[in-house]
Parts: structure tokens; C-alpha cells; sequence
């Protein structure tokens, strides 16, 4: 498998890789959500959803629920980008065989300091 970089500003193909075009096919979705008794809307990738769905029913909430801890846990991101953090720490923790931490809205928060993310 290699990459195939083509110019700028158009997609990256990994040769063989028919998961590769999947990914880069998927759509944003949007919808409404009630977060603290005020509706907004956020756009989130298919499987962003399908992992907030999943982690908080694994955690006896419901999305909204979810979606308040986020929204009160983030530092300056903007909620859609805090949600992607939230879900990828969360799988990522699961990956590394370690047991997702929640603190408010921040999963894994020893990938988090101050505020600002670190890199490992």
C-alpha cells in the first residue's frame, strides 16, 4: 500500500485501500439537539454520531446528557470539534486498552493538559 498524493487540495488515495474512499465519502450530518434547555444544531460525520450514541448509552445517558457534559466540559473549541475530540479519546483509551476517564465533557484527560491537547 502506498500513497498517491495528487495536487493540492485534492484527496489523498491510499492504493488498495477500498476503506480509504469510504471515509473520505463520509457525509455530515446534521441535527438539532437541546443542550440545557436550548436547541442548536451540530454537524457531525456519521460514525461521530454512531460513537456518541454508543458511548452514552454505554454510560446510562442520553445524548443530550452527553452532549451537556461536552458542552460544559470544553475549553475554547467549538462544539462540533469537542465532540470529535470527546469520541476519538474515548475509542482511542478503548484502543490502548485502557478504560475511557470521563471528567465533565473530557474523555482520557491525560491526553488533554491545561486546556491545550498534547501530543504522546
Amino acid at each position: 500500500m502506498f500513497v498517491n498524493w495528487t495536487s493540492p487540495g485534492s484527496r489523498c488515495l491510499w492504493k488498495g485501500d477500498h476503506l480509504a474512499d469510504a471515509a473520505m465519502k463520509s457525509s455530515i450530518v446534521k441535527r438539532s439537539v437541546i443542550i440545557d434547555g436550548h436547541k442548536t444544531s451540530v454537524s457531525l460525520e456519521a460514525p461521530f454520531w454512531e460513537g456518541l450514541r454508543d458511548i452514552a448509552e454505554s454510560r446510562g445517558l442520553s445524548v443530550s446528557g452527553l452532549l451537556h457534559a461536552i458542552d460544559t466540559g470544553r475549553d475554547n473549541a467549538n462544539l462540533s470539534s469537542a465532540i470529535r475530540v470527546y469520541v476519538f479519546e474515548h475509542y482511542r483509551a478503548l484502543a490502548l486498552g485502557e478504560l475511557p476517564q470521563h471528567d465533565g465533557g473530557r474523555a482520557a484527560p491525560s491526553f488533554t493538559t491545561g486546556g491545550s491537547a498534547a501530543v504522546r
